[in-house]
């Protein structure tokens, strides 16, 4: 398909579904379940392409209707659904910023994240505008950062804390259900209107077309301003790079990516889970759908698809029809790779992309090329390979700074081999925080040519084939009297221990001081139950940490039940929790020291 958007002056992601509606109206785009039928199999409820576009355009024009402008920030609070996909679009139509929030990361962080973002209305669910109501009344103080417009202005009484109640500019509001008594249209008067046709604004490609908020592992969650052309990009950059073809079709375990499909004319299956726990799934019903619409694709977290090929491997199960599938969201473990490769069609291939909120996609790797080559570096310590970077990322590797730096020229990029912070450059990198502004300083980076780099806080190297490996988090480095430690490399390492499923490296003490303590998870079906079962752990440990010279310096170990980690993936270990639990638990001369 002709992108013609790249013929126009104007980019509105949402243009790419109205083209899909007019190459193949009559294929299903969505498509969500339902019960079962007398027959036990499962009932699904479906949109065609040319039906969600009018759907979308009705719901644009509503927006319109009520005074909804190119601008207009709008929260949208409901779940996984046709009406989901639905309304982003009709969001993106209508010109308004459409703010995403994952209600994965709690109702606290959630209540901040809004008050940060100061939405002018609200399209949610009615248990959300009666949250909405209560806030309202009882009031909230904004965070002291505020809400910046586009060229990064923020409104002086938010940045004082001036304390107007929750949510105050909250004035476009619609239901989507049974309203109550706080007023406003709701989504089924959107619906009964006639449609018109096209309601497309055409916006300009950097205009803001989203808040989408990063999930805080290293901090307060942050407001990145996304523009139409980043989405586009993003649209463009995905298919290209796995060569997705219209008529396919996909099973998102993450609700974004199945507005991506529809924009690809991908038809997508919203499938019976919670997104927000994706190590909760079900994974009868997960390949249910994906045999029931014989899926192609399915994009899903690492937590999914570790349950998922855990139930394959325990009841001989190979997932036939999938020839593609992307995990994302942390370093993807060895076993699950290859649990996934053995339990799916010889053609098929699994893809880790790697990237960050505020700049996705920056690059990917196949398992296959994990398996065969990069897992043996990664086990010895050498960081995990996250493959090439997508033909439109620019990249170097810079010296490792807490501090600002203003221009890219202020700094010389480290050579091939050497550790240093990652930055990237292209049109699918965001330009600004647009709440928690203050973060703009230590993460963003312009160049000569006034172009817009972002530093990813992670830490690596470039290899001689131009592959990045992680090695963790900036702000999860070690810094101790014999120098800086990394995270990845070291926990790999501990990994390789058959009973442990997975391990943090954290340091306790003051920064140039700090002693690094080693904590590990076991796996669920191993017990410590006596003193001779924790000194064997260990001794084993010990003998792991003396093999390897990263390693060496490693006295401390530790045990855990359960890691805290991000709901949305569960898989990004929160290592300042765990910072502050050893650090409590070494004080108290705990028996979870080993």
């Amino acid at each position: 398909m002709t992108n013609t958007t790249d013929q126009q002056n104007w980019v509105n992601v949402a243009h790419r579904l109205t083209l899909q509606a007019q190459e193949r109206p009559d294929e299903v785009a969505l498509a969500e379940p339902l019960g079962y039928g007398p027959d036990g199999k499962r009932e699904y409820r479906s949109l065609t392409f040319r039906e969600l576009d009018e759907d979308s355009d009705r719901i644009a024009a509503g927006l319109k209707r009520m005074g909804v402008q190119r601008g207009t920030r709008i929260a949208i609070l409901i779940p996984q659904s046709i009406e989901f996909v639905s309304i982003v679009f009709g969001l993106y139509k209508s010109g308004a910023t459409t703010i995403l929030i994952d209600p994965g990361m709690g109702p606290k962080r959630m209540l901040q994240c809004l008050a940060d973002a100061d939405p002018e209305g609200f399209i949610a669910i009615p248990k959300a505008h009666i949250i909405r109501k209560i806030m309202r009344l009882i009031g909230c103080e904004p965070a002291q950062q505020g809400h910046a417009d586009l060229q990064g202005r923020t409104s002086a009484k938010r940045r004082i804390g001036f304390k107007r109640g929750w949510c105050p500019n909250a004035k476009f509001n619609v239901t989507v259900g049974r309203r109550l008594f706080w007023g406003g249209p709701t989504l089924k008067q959107f619906r009964a209107a006639p449609h018109e046709g096209p309601c497309t604004e055409h916006t300009a490609p950097d205009d803001q077309a989203a808040i989408i908020f990063t999930s805080g592992s290293t901090g307060p969650a942050k407001g990145v301003g996304y523009s139409h052309r980043n989405f586009d990009t993003q649209v463009e950059e995905i298919q290209g790079r796995y060569d997705i073809q219209p008529g396919e079709v996909d099973v998102p375990g993450f609700p974004l990516f199945g507005l991506f499909s529809c924009a690809m004319g991908v038809t997508s299956i919203i499938p019976d889970m919670d997104p927000t726990r994706p190590a909760d799934v079900d994974p009868k019903k997960y390949l249910e759908a994906i045999n029931d619409w014989k899926a192609t694709q399915s994009f899903a977290s690492p937590a999914l698809w570790n349950k998922v090929s855990l139930y394959c491997g325990a009841n001989d199960i190979h997932i036939k029809t999938l020839r593609r599938v992307v995990t994302a969201g942390a370093p993807v473990p060895y076993p699950v790779l290859e649990r996934m490769k053995r339990h799916l069609h010889e053609e098929a291939e699994l893809h880790t992309p790697y990237g960050a909120t505020e700049s996705l996609p920056v690059a990917s790797i196949s398992a296959s090329e994990v398996l065969s080559e990069t897992w043996r570096k990664t086990a010895e310590g050498g960081g995990v390979c996250v493959g090439r970077r997508f033909p439109k990322i620019e990249w170097r590797i810079i010296p490792i700074t807490d501090e600002p730096i203003e221009k890219l020229e202020d700094v010389d990029p480290l050579p091939n081999g050497e550790i240093g912070e990652i930055a990237v450059c292209g049109p699918v990198v965001t330009k600004r925080y647009v709440t928690r502004v203050d973060a703009n300083a230590t993460a963003k980076m312009i160049d000569a040519q006034g172009r817009t780099w972002h530093r990813m806080g992670d830490v690596g190297l470039l290899d001689d084939q131009d592959r990045f490996w992680f090695h963790g988090r900036k702000a999860h480095r070690l810094q101790t009297e014999n120098g800086p430690m990394f995270t990845i490399p070291c926990e790999a390492i501990f990994n390789q221990h058959e009973k442990v499923f997975r391990s943090a490296l954290v340091g306790v003490g003051k920064s140039g001081k700090q002693q690094p303590v080693l904590i590990v998870e076991m796996l669920p079906d191993v017990k410590l139950d006596s003193k001779a079962d924790r000194d064997q752990l260990r001794t084993e440990l010990e003998k792991i940490a003396s093999s390897n010279d990263l390693t060496r310096s490693i006295e401390t170990f530790m045990v855990h039940l359960s890691f805290p980690v991000d709901i949305r993936h569960n898989a990004k270990i929160f290592r300042e929790k765990l910072t502050v639990w050893a650090t409590e638990e070494l004080a108290s001369s705990s028996e979870a020291v080993l």
